[in-house]
């Protein structure tokens, strides 16, 4: 969507590099479903919707990458989320503001609801709800960050999807001097973005490749 660039130009200040947390999958499937784990699902939303500055780089991976493993996404090709991107498109922020609340609450990591959230709160100068939802998007970009270096393939920054990439391409301020060129692996595309000596990798998963 067009309006990530212009929104991430003005959001890049808040954002920091994280602490690199140990990435594993398998670890996080299980653990998301496991009741006596202190990285269970229920345990961690509830923190992240309540006081998202609580959580930290482990507890925002297993929500982040565990976003795979619910069965109640939001999917950006679906009917709901379409009427909000509409809403969007025309400018009804307030309509936003209302669908966007009924699609957080199925899907509260959805990156793409608490972009158009968080736009909308702007445009009606919400600041407690805005800020609230920066947080939550800087720790959910964060865990990307914490998930490798981005400096080789073996290494490379992990998303979950191509239009998560692009909001993390924003945040790192990866802009249109970069070239792409991409790779087909078992488990997913490697994403290396290029500008003079710089490499940037990225890894879109294949979640159903992985396991």
């Amino acid at each position: 969507m067009n309006y990530r660039i212009l929104f991430f130009l003005l959001i890049l200040p808040f954002f920091g590099f994280s602490q690199k947390a140990k990435f594993d999958m398998k670890s996080i499937e299980k653990n998301l479903s496991n009741p006596n784990s202190p990285y269970n699902y229920e345990k961690l939303i509830f923190k992240f919707k309540g006081l998202p500055k609580s959580l930290d780089s482990i507890e925002a991976q297993h929500l982040y990458y565990g976003r795979n493993f619910r069965k109640d996404k939001v999917s950006q090709v679906g009917d709901e989320f379409k009427g909000l991107a509409e809403a969007f498109k025309s400018g009804n922020f307030e309509e936003c503001i209302r669908l966007g609340k009924i699609l957080y609450a199925k899907d509260p990591t959805n990156l793409d609801v608490i972009l158009i959230l968080l736009r909308s709160y702007d445009q009606k100068k919400d600041v407690s709800n805005f800020s609230h939802h920066i947080s939550q998007l800087r720790l959910l970009t964060d865990a990307i960050k914490s998930s490798g270096d981005g400096k080789s393939e073996k290494t490379a920054f992990k998303v979950n999807s191509v239009g998560d990439e692009y909001i993390f391409l924003n945040v790192m301020n990866i802009d249109q001097d970069y070239t792409r060129g991409s790779k087909t692996l078992q488990d997913g595309v490697v994403d290396v973005w290029e500008k003079g000596d710089i490499k940037i990798y990225i890894k879109v998963l294949y979640l159903d490749l992985i396991f």
